[in-house]
């Protein structure tokens, strides 16, 4: 028997400094704070259009060096977007923040790339339409992201909402 989840929760992170870390994740994501726990030195974010109870953990925990890219641990955590223009204007908002790393086209998703200021890596991701997977269903190559292309092509075509139905994954 498996666990039955249908999508991950939340992600908690290890920062060095939790204000800044505050600090950023709500300038990049519009994310607020809706608890903190002292005695932990954590916080708890939420972004602004989740019904999650939080959607980021942050436990400061001071200066360490920097885990190597590349090492064994998490490599990145992925924020999905609903409309391919909200990925436009993400990259926009990443590259204003000096945290804009890269991006690329996985056939199903397009995706840009960041580094918190703790260097910890996230993606920020627009999927195509369910129907529209054809060939790219069982396939995640790397290739160059044309986002001009991709905005002309899906323009106003809302993505986030579509789940795998009750009793679809286990054929029922």
């Amino acid at each position: 028997m498996t666990v039955n989840a249908v999508r991950l929760n939340h992600a908690v992170l290890y920062v060095a400094d939790l204000e800044r870390s505050i600090a950023f994740y709500s300038a990049a994501f519009g994310m607020t704070v809706m608890a903190r726990e002292p005695r932990a030195n954590a916080a708890f974010l939420r972004l602004p259009r989740s019904g999650n109870h939080h959607d980021l953990g942050l436990f400061g925990v001071g200066a360490q060096p920097p885990r190597p890219r590349g090492s064994l641990g998490l490599y990145h955590l992925a924020w999905q977007v609903d409309t391919i223009e909200e990925l436009e204007e993400a990259r926009a908002t990443l590259a204003n923040l000096g945290a804009l790393t890269g991006e690329s086209s996985h056939g199903a998703t397009k995706s840009l790339y960041g580094a918190d200021p703790d260097g910890n890596e996230f993606e920020v991701m627009w999927m195509l339409p369910k129907a529209h997977w054809g060939a790219y269903e069982n396939a995640a190559p790397i290739e160059r992201l044309d986002l001009a292309g991709e905005v002309a092509r899906w323009g106003g075509v809302r993505t986030a909402g579509e789940l795998v139905p009750l009793g679809a994954a286990d054929g029922s």
